[in-house]
């Protein structure tokens, strides 16, 4: 007696597995859609409107992969991005209207944000196209964060503050528009 172990054959020779049952390929795509969503993260995104009625704003990832001293960050995974409607001001350097990816380098006493043009999804950083790195104050918080918090503040009528909390530590700078 010779015994089937294999799927269940379709009745045509030339049949396929999906034309036996038409919902299989609907399932295989509602698992693999289910499976992708559950490691894709949504951006957060934190506004700032200047008095002027202009905005910028930055879209960042939350997680918990930790900085490394001396070392080239992306908070969450993926670089931290910046969107202007208005030349912006920073470390005397003019950041134009646009889009750009900011990098942090944490440090125990400094940390150091780096303005980078290159916007190219996935790729990596690339000092060559840094536009400006300013100085960042430090001070420490009193409740931890466990993921990465990006925030900003309107803190003049030409001023928003970049704000990034982790662990113990804020970061803080302001943007001044031009």
């Amino acid at each position: 007696m010779r015994y089937n172990y294999a799927f269940p054959r379709p009745e045509a020779e030339n049949a396929s597995l999906f034309e036996v049952n038409p919902m299989r390929p609907l399932a295989a795509v509602l698992i693999l859609l289910s499976a992708a969503m559950a490691f894709a993260q949504e951006p957060t995104t934190s506004p700032c409107d200047f008095e002027d009625g202009m905005e910028m704003s930055v879209q960042y990832h939350t997680g918990k992969d930790e900085p490394k001293n001396g070392k080239v960050w992306t908070p969450g995974g993926a670089p931290i991005v910046l969107y202007t409607q208005v030349p912006l001001v920073l470390n005397n350097v003019t950041i134009p209207v646009g889009a750009f990816n900011m990098f942090v380098i944490p440090n125990k006493k400094d940390w150091t944000l780096i303005v980078n043009k290159n916007v190219t999804a996935g790729a990596p950083y690339d000092a060559s196209q840094d536009l400006v790195r300013a100085p960042m104050e430090t001070g420490e918080v009193g409740q931890a964060e466990t993921e990465v918090q990006v925030t900003l503040a309107h803190t003049g009528p030409k001023v928003c503050s970049l704000r990034i909390y982790y662990g113990k530590i804020g970061a803080f700078l302001d943007f001044n528009e031009k």
